[in-house]
């Protein structure tokens, strides 16, 4: 078997979705400046009161035995510039099935920018191998890399762009979908450093209300994105304890792998990370460093499922849980298929943005009653609906 073609497919849709879904956001570094810290509302174009536009972009790599495997979305098209520029003429002609070969390959012939959108476009064109290599032999991935482990898989909801400002309605959206079948919750602050006291009491609150509304013994996770300094998270941590959050999300910059290992030693409640941490030997400073309870490496950023399933050797020798972060549902199922429950108990499922970032997707990925269901269609699960394309543009290699 052969690479024959490499295409970038640019597709453009409608989707029934409220065009004013995203009500809030998270707090972000850049809110240290005051002019930035106002909420930015950049949401998707309005079709009309119900529908938006969405647009994906896909990396398709095509065989000489017919066998086709997609990877994506990717985030921006100059990512898709990147596969047909730099990946293409490493791969194509070659052999699909060799996935780590073509891995090791491309990563070694991108030294200077080995890192971030490089990276991204070798995870985009790794996937993309895999899908192709499970749906050669008429099997989800899951099971070519050692799963199923279970049949289920407990999901828990992301609410990324709900509003936490109104605690009446976070209350109202938190027992909603409790009721929906979710054992657990990750919210997002909204504040950091930059709001100082009154920043520390406005996050308690959300926090004590999600408690107080959810009850003891529910899984709650809280996610700061990289956006507090260290005092500001020591100071969180203490209020905190009450809470008993099941983890807090990367409270600080990714480089600030010290500021992490003292944090850790202020608190009993597990700090996680890691989205933006790339490749194994990114995550073995995490480890040696001791920074981190939780790695959650993006299988789409951090060097695509092969290298994830390195990062997870790694966690596994270390006690360490891996939960990988979720804009791929597809592909993160089938990583999370096949790890052991003490491994990877949860997977992410962001409830407002999932349904956009698969809509182009035959058979998107979502919990039932807070439940993932154990993959068993051959490939990756990235088979393209073409009705849902309303226009496309295509590059090719």
């Amino acid at each position: 078997m052969k690479i024959t073609e490499i295409k970038i497919r640019k597709l453009n849709g409608t989707t029934e979705c409220d065009p004013e879904f995203i009500e809030d956001r998270v707090v972000m570094p850049i809110d240290v400046y005051p002019e930035h810290r106002p909420l930015q509302r950049a949401g998707l174009p309005r079709v009309d009161d119900t529908h938006v536009s969405v647009e994906g972009i896909f990396v398709q790599i095509e065989s000489d035995e017919g066998v086709v495997g997609v990877g994506g979305p990717l985030l921006g098209e100059h990512l898709g510039q990147i596969i047909i520029d730099r990946l293409a003429p490493m791969i194509l002609g070659r052999d699909p099935r060799s996935v780590e070969l073509l891995w090791d390959q491309m990563f070694r012939q991108s030294p200077d920018g080995r890192l971030g959108d490089t990276l991204m476009a070798i995870s985009a064109v790794d996937c993309a191998l895999w899908d192709l290599k499970g749906k050669a032999v008429g099997e989800p991935v899951a099971r070519l890399i050692g799963g199923p482990t279970r049949e289920r898989i407990p999901a828990y909801a992301s609410m990324l762009s709900f509003s936490t400002d109104d605690l009446g309605l976070v209350r109202e959206r938190a027992s909603e979908w409790k009721a929906k079948g979710y054992r657990a919750q990750k919210w997002f602050f909204r504040h950091g450093p930059g709001s100082g006291n009154e920043g520390v009491d406005k996050n308690m609150a959300l926090a004590e209300t999600l408690r107080s509304e959810l009850g003891v013994g529910y899984d709650l996770m809280f996610d700061a994105w990289m956006s507090w300094d260290l005092p500001f998270s020591l100071k969180m941590v203490r209020r905190l304890e009450d809470v008993d959050p099941r983890w807090v999300e990367e409270p600080l910059m990714p480089d600030r792998l010290d500021g992490h290992t003292e944090l850790r030693q202020h608190t009993m409640i597990p700090i996680s990370g890691g989205e933006h941490t790339m490749t194994r030997w990114g995550f073995k400073s995490v480890v040696e460093a001791r920074a981190m309870d939780i790695l959650q490496p993006d299988i789409y950023w951090t060097g695509g499922l092969s290298e994830a399933l390195k990062v997870a050797a790694l966690a596994s020798v270390h006690d360490l849980q891996i939960m990988v972060h979720g804009f791929n549902n597809p592909a993160n199922l089938q990583f999370s298929t096949a790890m052991s429950p003490s491994l990877t108990p949860l997977q992410e499922n962001l409830v407002q943005w999932s349904p956009i970032f698969q809509h182009f997707l035959k058979e998107p990925t979502q919990p039932v009653d807070g439940d993932y269901l154990a993959p068993s269609t051959p490939g990756m699960g990235m088979e393209i609906d073409p009705d849902k394309i309303e226009s496309e543009t295509v590059v090719s290699a």
